[in-house]
């Protein structure tokens, strides 16, 4: 998608901090971080939203969350624990259109009140 800043920042139009790669998904840290760790996790295809995912995305969305796994080790929090986090549309608190999960950890994090 030609205006998508994800898209952007896979093609490396616009410059990021990779934690990891590899040739379906990206990683990279969040500019405005929420905690002391904060990584965006996604996928090289544009997919907007979690909702548009399809039966043949399964592989890719368990891929994304074992890279999830090794991104929380190589950043040192993988033991104390951490939140992987997708949000869908509006309502749901999502700011770009391109399919993503935040990786926050790096402190004691509150309970999530839905």
């Amino acid at each position: 998608m030609m205006d998508c800043i994800f898209c952007k920042i896979i093609n490396k139009e616009i410059p990021s901090q990779i934690v990891y790669e590899d040739k379906d998904i990206f990683a990279f840290k969040d500019i405005n971080p929420r905690a002391p760790v904060h990584i965006l996790i996604i996928p090289k295809r544009h997919i907007p939203d979690i909702s548009q995912i399809e039966p043949e995305d399964a592989d890719l969305i368990g891929r994304i969350h074992v890279a999830a796994v090794k991104i929380a080790q190589e950043a040192g929090i993988a033991e104390q624990g951490y939140r992987l986090v997708n949000n869908c549309k509006e309502n749901g608190g999502q700011e770009v259109y391109h399919l993503h999960f935040h990786l926050i950890g790096g402190r004691k994090l509150g309970a999530f009140a839905g």
